[in-house]
């Protein structure tokens, strides 16, 4: 007896051409073995089983082919070809970093890369789930990557590029597998059954195919367990029952519970499901699935997308047509929000059946589409009032409702904890307002309400007009006082002037200005420079600042001709900003306190440059007596130890 190979091993692709769903890849490896413009490092990414390893060996095989074909195709007949098959070769190394991912191991490659090959031009190493190497193993790595012999040729293959290295990503040519699709493995599973002597249906390839999700080695290990249930001969109803999978009757059997309202229908169908021993999650998912599929199935030009087989296919599109769109999109709606609450759900048979149960209850709703039944009843609309009508509401109960109905225009409307609106009678508002079913009272016509038994003591606050123009107030009728006075609640104060403030105050600012014109009616006194002196040391003193009470002390003020205007000189504008702003005032209004002169004026200026040229000491005998001026103390120190400073 021969020995079995599975289909996934035996029918592996052997050359580009046998390569599925990759044929943007294969053209650039081909172009490039062509131009002699190899890379020294590769990646291969993308999902499991769509080709990586494969076309990594086809690349290898190819590149050290002694007589490759036109085509750049491996010729499978030289030396390096039947080695590379029979598993002998010494060109090509295989490395699994799922369990050779340690720092040794990586250290073992780089050694052998310094081996030239025997035959052939390159020496290629194929690394598998290269993802799955260490940190320290990537590191160790890395300079051998980035700077291997001229003769070494690296690939590496991994299903989780986003685990790699950004160091290891940026020295290799990256290149993205797709994921294979339902065409493309009904095509090839259709070759193989040819070849194998298999007959079987297209719906069944197609729920291989499906049942694969785009890894043409899963759909091949599913054909394989297929054939050995059901031998040569399979129909569409075996490879249902083999791969467990959901048959597209019950869906289509669903969908009519769902349109018809049968809600118990549904849930017996989902019990059998159960029963059958299917996954809820991977029932709820087809569900949705099928959703989908009669979307697009409802339009010739997404039809396309649904990838079914051409039975299925007319199916979908009978039970397309006889649904809505606003009722598939609700039940789509409602079949991913239950997938989605299904991991944290305590009862997801519960959630489920309460899913079907809704999808039952569309059909009586509005979503329905053409088939809908129009609401007879009509839907009251509550007006909106204007923004600038002066209206009430109130939270009232229907008894209360009618009674406010019943009162007269000349009766104010009662509220609850809140105050009236009251529009003036002769404003263009009021008119509107008085259509309306609630009232719309004067000032005037202020009357408790002696009804309401909710509050023994009702407290009604004062109300406030709008005012939309120049409106005389009517004159009070006595007839219209109310029986009972009118609690008010004291308005707030305001925070605006009275008329007595602001007569206070313009009485204030004559009395202000009486003074000022008292002081320059006064004689004006002049100043000495001794008594302006005296009142500066005073400052001097008396200045918290020390390095500001050191310059007033070493600079003296002078006084003008008109005995009023003090003249102070700093060094520079910082000094004259800072004293105008922080001491100006206050040493202006102490020389007039002090020298009883209300007419003297601070002035400060700045040094000229000439001044401050011939005031700057430069002879130790200027700096000394300028020195015995600003300390006294040394004055007296000189006299005495008797110093002469000339």
């Amino acid at each position: 007896m021969e020995q079995f190979i599975v289909s996934a091993r035996k029918y592996r692709p052997t050359n580009f051409e046998s390569l599925i769903g990759q044929e943007n890849i294969s053209t650039t490896l081909k172009n490039s073995i062509t131009r002699g413009q190899l890379a020294h490092a590769y990646l291969f990414c993308g999902p499991r089983g769509v080709g990586k390893t494969s076309a990594a060996r086809i690349f290898a095989k190819t590149i050290n082919c002694l007589n490759p074909s036109q085509g750049l195709e491996p010729c499978g007949e030289c030396e390096s070809c039947l080695s590379f098959d029979q598993g002998r070769s010494y060109n090509i190394y295989e490395l699994d970093a799922a369990s050779n991912n340690s720092v040794e191991d990586i250290r073992t490659l780089t050694d052998k890369v310094r081996i030239p090959p025997q035959i052939g031009k390159y020496c290629v190493y194929i690394i598998d789930e290269v993802h799955m190497l260490s940190t320290s193993a990537f590191n160790a790595f890395l300079k051998t990557l980035e700077e291997p012999p001229r003769h070494a040729v690296f690939i590496l293959a991994t299903t989780e590029k986003h685990k790699i290295l950004p160091t290891i990503l940026s020295r290799c040519q990256t290149f993205d597998f797709n994921r294979i699709t339902i065409e493309g493995i009904v095509r090839n599973l259709t070759q193989i059954a040819e070849k194998e002597g298999i007959s079987i249906s297209q719906e069944a390839l197609h729920i291989i195919a499906r049942k694969a999700d785009g890894a043409m080695r899963d759909a091949l290990t599913l054909f394989d367990q297929t054939v050995a249930f059901c031998g040569t001969n399979i129909s569409y109803e075996d490879v249902v029952k083999n791969l467990n999978v959901l048959d597209y009757d019950y869906y289509f059997s669903l969908t009519e519970n769902f349109l018809s309202g049968d809600f118990t229908s549904a849930l017996m169908t989902f019990d059998t499901i159960l029963t059958k021993g299917f996954n809820s999650l991977h029932f709820i998912s087809g569900l949705s699935s099928h959703f989908r599929d009669l979307i697009v199935c409802k339009n010739a030009t997404s039809r396309v997308l649904a990838e079914l087989a051409p039975s299925i296919a007319q199916k979908y599109q009978q039970m397309a047509a006889t649904c809505s769109l606003p009722f598939l999109y609700e039940a789509l709606s409602i079949t991913t929000s239950c997938e989605a609450a299904y991991k944290s759900s305590g009862n997801v048979r519960l959630l489920i059946e309460f899913a079907l149960m809704k999808l039952s209850n569309i059909a009586t709703k509005v979503f329905m589409g053409e088939t809908r039944q129009e609401a007879t009843t009509p839907v009251r609309a509550i007006p909106t009032p204007h923004p600038h009508q002066a209206t009430t509401t109130t939270q009232s109960t229907p008894q209360n409702s009618t009674q406010e109905r019943e009162v007269a225009p000349e009766q104010p409307v009662k509220r609850e904890g809140a105050a009236e609106i009251r529009i003036s009678s002769e404003s263009p508002v009021a008119e509107k307002a008085t259509t309306k079913e609630t009232p719309v009272t004067t000032p005037e016509k202020v009357e408790t309400n002696s009804a309401s038994k909710e509050d023994e003591n009702p407290i009604e606050f004062k109300p406030f007009e709008f005012s939309f123009g120049d409106e005389s107030k009517p004159e009070k009728s006595p007839d219209k006082i109310p029986a009972t006075p009118v609690v008010e609640t004291p308005k707030p104060k305001r925070k605006g002037l009275s008329i007595k403030d602001i007569l206070g105050q313009s009485s204030a600012n004559q009395q202000e200005q009486g003074s000022v014109e008292d002081v320059v009616n006064q004689e004006v006194t002049k100043t000495s420079q001794a008594d302006l002196q005296k009142s500066w040391d005073k400052i001097a003193a008396a200045e918290t600042a020390q390095r500001f009470a050191i310059t007033l002390s070493s600079s003296s003020p002078e006084i003008q001709e008109d005995g009023c205007t003090v003249v102070f000189k700093v060094k520079n504008i910082l000094q004259k900003d800072w004293i105008e702003k922080n001491r100006s005032i206050k040493m202006e209004n102490f020389l007039r306190e002090d020298l009883n002169n209300q007419h003297i004026k601070l002035h400060i200026e700045i040094i000229p440059e000439k001044e401050k040229e011939r005031s700057t000491p430069y002879m130790p005998i200027e700096k000394a007596k300028i020195l015995l001026q600003s300390y006294p103390e040394l004055m007296e120190l000189q006299k005495e130890i008797d110093l002469d400073v000339k």
